[in-house]
């Protein structure tokens, strides 16, 4: 993977990251703290610390390292989760965001606005820790107190201890053990040199040639461990060698051990990585694990537990080695679960699998006509492997809406107190199904449906409580499958629309008629009108007369309808259906005269013929007598102007769509039908009643039905038909 593959990965996880901790804020600003709550927010923060560290993105370091810090004191109980605080971690989610799009995406720099905006954050964050020095927020100030550079060097006044023994051939085997202490203090300064000589025998049982000294240095340098430990490298196999950081360098090990690339999840290479333990020292800790597995125990005990008993490191700097090894094994544990595909190689997928269904549709014409029963079986088992491909095909496109709708827990939040108004959001149907690009393109309708519902919907506090209701207010979003489609609902608890007051605005502006009819539903649908609005102020929120118009637009765009309900005062609900996928569906086959046409499956109830003497009925009117249940229909011959002559039978396709119930009059049934959907193109945009087009096994095109508008024509046909009757 390249570097520009990795910073991408890294933000889009960060994006992930950053959902999270808002979820958490808002549940700990209305739930008592949960220990394992507040360990999720930390671990979110921290990993987009640690990751902004592999990239050399110092800002975010620095600003989620101060963010860090107030999150750890939340954790470990020394400061507690307020109303001010949420808001405060809330503001500072949203700037790591924009760091995130700025340094990482662009590469860019914080303008002198947004810098002070982020020194202010930091600033409010170190007042709640109890007023901690001040950094900039836009530079790199990893280290809120002096602690090691990231070289490894101590702060001043702080040294490193070496305890040397030299073994008792050193002399022998041509080494000067005073040679390598000159040695080290190029690189460094000794501050002091204690001589040990209680191993010194007496001057019988001595040796000339043997050393008996052993040394303890305190030593001021810059180097890091590996690097003192390399001065001895050509004695190191004859003399004990221990050497201890400086304590300054418990929070340099901690800090380098968080920013651990993870390429390992062995304790020892980690410690190596960080610079905290030599190979040497890893080497020597392991035979002193065999060693125990081999004693009278028999257990090998943990190599932590070994290093810490040995002193080489220090218990704290192992917890956190712990830890981390945990997050890299969770972390390879998830990302073994699952592939991360570009969304442009599963649209590609997704376009092969279609024309692999038209190939399918042309093999299976072939065969039927060929009459050969053997390869008709063939073509027949082909034909469902390529429906079960098909099938997984769109299934990978499909998310759940759980993750949309949850974005707009803040959304809520923060509108419902710039309003004055209390207003909690409730989500059903979040782990509802639909297709990636249909989640992508409902977000904007739906935050206009959602502003709007808090604006107009739901009235203030005082007026709440005055008509009885509970001083709170709900907004609910809600999704489920219905008759093939998904039905996503935002609905709210509040006054309702006032069906006078829109009618009266309506015929103002000239877009309803003074004499004209209309039901309570095409009032409440007066709203989707451009330019429409009855707010008597404006606002930065609503009442400018866009956005509703929008919205309709939008979901038309999308082979979808809204409506609404309202019951004036006890709320509203708009509701929203769209198709679960935009690619491929079942679909049923029709023909009228020689045209075919496409009628989506789930929306089929049932076929019925149409007797000789409904046909004479039909004639004179547009409904007929269903097991005693009026039935409108609409011609399709009429309805695209088919000319050709009607033929000797006639049958009628039942639909139904949103409660609604009707039927499509049509020459013959051809069956069942896998269809790729294949857009209509600019020129043919504005077709009312088609919503795509598909291509046949004969190579032949065929015009899918937009039942929606079918049923909607059909109404509006059957109510003029009465105006005119009366």
């Amino acid at each position: 993977m390249s570097m520009d593959q990795a910073l991408q990965t890294y933000i889009e996880e960060s994006h992930g990251l950053l959902e999270e901790m808002e979820a958490i804020l808002l549940r700990l600003e209305n739930e008592p703290q949960d220990d394992e709550t507040v360990n999720a927010m930390f671990r979110a923060a921290h990993t987009i610390k640690g990751s902004a560290g592999l990239f050399g993105l110092d800002a975010i370091v620095a600003f989620t390292h101060v963010v860090e810090n107030v999150l750890e004191e939340v954790r470990d109980g020394a400061l507690s989760v307020d109303g001010e605080l949420v808001e405060l971690l809330l503001e500072c989610r949203d700037h790591i965001g924009l760091l995130i799009a700025v340094v990482a995406e662009s590469g860019g720099a914080l303008d002198a606005a947004q810098t002070a905006a982020g020194e202010a954050l930091a600033g409010r964050l170190r007042a709640r820790r109890g007023g901690a020095p001040a950094h900039a927020a836009g530079v790199p100030a990893i280290h809120e107190s002096p602690v090691a550079a990231s070289g490894g060097g101590p702060v001043e006044g702080d040294c490193w201890h070496l305890s040397i023994a030299f073994g008792h051939e050193v002399l022998k085997n041509g080494m000067d053990p005073i040679s390598f202490i000159r040695y080290l203090s190029t690189i460094g300064d000794i501050v002091s040199l204690a001589i040990d000589d209680s191993e010194l025998p007496g001057l019988e049982e001595m040796d000339p040639e043997a050393c008996y000294l052993s040394y303890s240095i305190e030593f001021r340098s810059e180097a890091d461990k590996q690097t003192i430990e390399d001065v001895f490298e050509f004695v190191r196999e004859d003399c004990r060698l221990r050497i201890f950081p400086p304590p300054s360098h418990l929070a340099a090990f901690v800090e380098r051990l968080e920013h651990a690339s993870g390429n390992t999840d062995m304790l020892g290479q980690l410690l190596i990585e960080a610079g905290i333990l030599t190979g040497h020292e890893l080497e020597t800790a392991l035979r002193a694990q065999d060693s125990m597995a081999a004693g009278d125990t028999g257990t090998r005990p943990p190599i932590g537990e070994v290093l810490v008993r040995d002193g080489l490191v220090q218990k704290e700097v192992v917890d956190v080695a712990l830890e981390k090894q945990r997050q890299i094994r969770d972390h390879k544990a998830q990302e073994a679960r699952f592939v991360r595909v570009s969304a442009e190689k599963l649209d590609e997928l997704i376009n092969l699998v279609g024309e692999l269904v038209i190939a399918g549709a042309g093999a299976s014409l072939l065969a039927r006509r060929s009459g050969d029963a053997a390869l008709h079986e063939a073509n027949s088992a082909v034909a469902n492997l390529v429906e079960e491909i098909r099938d997984g095909a769109l299934k990978l496109r499909m998310v759940e809406i759980g993750e949309t709708f949850n974005r707009f827990q803040r959304v809520v939040r923060d509108m419902s107190r710039e309003l004055g108004k209390d207003i909690g959001l409730e989500i059903g149907g979040a782990d509802t199904e639909l297709d990636k690009t249909v989640v992508e393109k409902i977000g904007d309708p739906l935050m206009h449906l959602v502003r709007n519902a808090m604006d107009h919907g739901i009235e203030a506090v005082e007026a709440r409580v005055a008509a009885g209701k509970p001083a709170k207010g709900t907004l609910r979003l809600n999704a489920y499958h219905d008759s093939g489609s998904i039905v996503i609902e935002v609905a709210d608890d509040g006054g309702g629309l006032k069906k006078e007051k829109i009618l009266r605005k309506a015929i103002e502006r000239g877009i309803v008629g003074p004499g004209q009819n209309l039901s309570d539903s095409e009032i409440c649908n007066l709203v989707f009108e451009a330019g429409f609005s009855t707010a008597e102020q404006v606002s930065n929120l609503s009442g400018r007369g866009v956005g509703m118009d929008v919205v309709k637009r939008n979901i038309q765009a999308l082979r979808g309808s809204v409506d609404i309900e309202s019951a004036e005062g006890r709320g509203t609900t708009v509701r929203i259906r769209l198709p679960l996928t935009l690619a491929i569906i079942d679909g049923f086959l029709v023909g009228v005269g020689k045209s075919s046409f496409v009628v989506p499956l789930d929306m089929v109830l049932e076929c019925i013929e149409l007797s000789e003497a409904d046909r004479q009925i039909a004639a004179a009117r547009s409904y007929v007598n269903l097991r005693g249940e009026v039935l409108p229909f609409v011609r399709l011959r009429d309805e695209f102007e088919i000319k050709a002559p009607p033929g000797k039978r006639e049958n009628i396709v039942v639909v139904q769509y949103g409660g609604q119930k009707a039927g499509f009059v049509v020459d013959e049934l051809l069956g069942e039908f896998q269809t790729v959907i294949k857009p209509l193109g600019s020129v043919f945009r504005h077709l009312k009643s088609i919503s795509g087009s598909t291509i046949l096994g004969t190579g032949e095109v065929a015009l899918i039905l937009d039942v929606p508008a079918l049923l909607q024509l059909g109404v509006a046909r059957d109510a003029q038909r009465l105006v005119r009757e009366t």
